[in-house]
C-alpha cells in the first residue's frame, strides 16, 4: 500500500462513501518515522525530495543545536541522557529523540 497523505479516504460530512476517481500521486507520499536514537555514533541519511532537493534524516544523533535564552548563548552540546518524554515512556526507555522531549546535556560549553 504505501503511507499517503491524501484526503480521498475519508467519508463526507453525512457519513457516506465517496467514490475513488485517481490513484496515489508522488506529491501525496508520506515517509515512515526516523526514530532517532541516541547513540554514539552518527548516522544521517540523505532523501531526494520533490523538485530535486535533498532533505537530511537522522537516524542516530549524539549532540545537537542548544539555546540557553536568558543569557542569550546558543552551542553545540553533546546528549547525554533522555530523561522525560510526555507523549510516551517507550521513547524514554528506547533513548528516542522527538521534539518536545527532555533531555541531559553535556554543560561544559555553556560554562
Amino acid at each position: 500500500m504505501g503511507l499517503t497523505r491524501d484526503s480521498r479516504h475519508k467519508r463526507r460530512l453525512t457519513g457516506g462513501r465517496m467514490p475513488i476517481h485517481k490513484k496515489k500521486r508522488a506529491y501525496e507520499k508520506a515517509r515512515p518515522i526516523s526514530n532517532t536514537h541516541l547513540t554514539s555514533d552518527t548516522r544521517i541519511r540523505r532523501i531526494r525530495v520533490r523538485g530535486g532537493s535533498y532533505k537530511f534524516r537522522a537516524l542516530r544523533l549524539q549532540s545537537g543545536n542548544f539555546t540557553w535564552p536568558s543569557e542569550n548563548i546558543t552551542k553545540k552540546a553533546k546528549i547525554l541522557n533522555v530523561v522525560y518524554n510526555a507523549s510516551n515512556n517507550d521513547l524514554v526507555r528506547t533513548k528516542t529523540l522527538v521534539k518536545n522531549c527532555i533531555v541531559v546535556i553535556d554543560p561544559t560549553n555553556f560554562k
